[in-house]
């Protein structure tokens, strides 16, 4: 039995070190940021106006280094977490999805997508929200920019049953398309009723979208995955 569990661990560890990988990281950025305090992990988070303030500087011929250390926080922002319940809720949806497309297309792409969605969600959470001086911070972008892509892949492909650790039974893949469908639906109307909640919602949705069309335009054919016929 023990023999079992350790081919299971390593098999594990083979198939999604590089995952696992990038979720300890996160792990101990937010140990950092729990023993370090604001001073340490506020000047990574994104601030809205600032990088509106830096996009102006941009395009008067004005750029400076400042302003592109304003725009790395479109990258940064989504290594960030503002709890324990934040970063535990984004890494168990990203270890889900995230672990669906890089056995799908592989580790390159998964990461790849992980941090077009993440920009792409932070541009469109400033678009929305230009004067906004609280930080944004946390992977639910880029947790959602792999939802979109894999609801992408979902409607253009047979994709395979995938067996996702660790649950017990393998999962539909429409049931795990649903989720995403659900999750966007929910984030759309919370846009739309101007709650004034400090969840960035636009963040969810620009990465839901990108990574859907990320979906429908790269020429990738999923392991094991047939193409629908309409």
């Amino acid at each position: 039995m023990r023999g079992v569990r350790h081919d299971a661990l390593r098999g594990l560890l083979e198939a999604q070190g590089p995952l696992l990988g990038l979720i300890i990281l996160m792990f101990s950025l937010f140990i950092l940021q729990e023993t370090r305090g604001v001073e340490w992990w506020m000047p990574f988070a994104t601030v809205p106006s600032a990088v509106v303030e830096s996009w102006q500087h941009l395009r008067s011929g004005q750029f400076e280094a400042a302003d592109l250390k304003t725009f790395s926080t479109l990258v940064s922002y989504a290594f960030l977490h503002g709890g324990a319940e934040h970063i535990i809720y984004n890494m168990l949806a990203m270890w889900i999805f995230a672990a669906l497309i890089a056995e799908l297309i592989g580790h390159r792409w998964m990461f790849a997508i992980f941090f077009v969605t993440a920009v792409a969600g932070g541009i469109f959470h400033v678009a929305l929200n230009p004067e906004e001086l609280n930080p944004m911070l946390g992977a639910s972008g880029a947790v959602m920019g792999f939802e979109g892509f894999y609801l992408g892949m979902a409607v253009r492909w047979q994709l395979p049953t995938p067996h996702i650790w660790p649950m017990s039974r393998p999962v539909p893949p429409a049931q795990l398309a649903a989720l995403g469908v659900l999750g966007m639906y929910l984030d759309f109307t919370s846009i739309m009723s101007k709650s004034g909640s400090n969840v960035a919602y636009g963040a969810h949705l620009g990465g839901f979208v990108v990574g859907l069309m990320m979906a429908a335009l790269l020429p990738l054919r999923p392991r094991g995955a047939t193409l629908r016929r309409f």
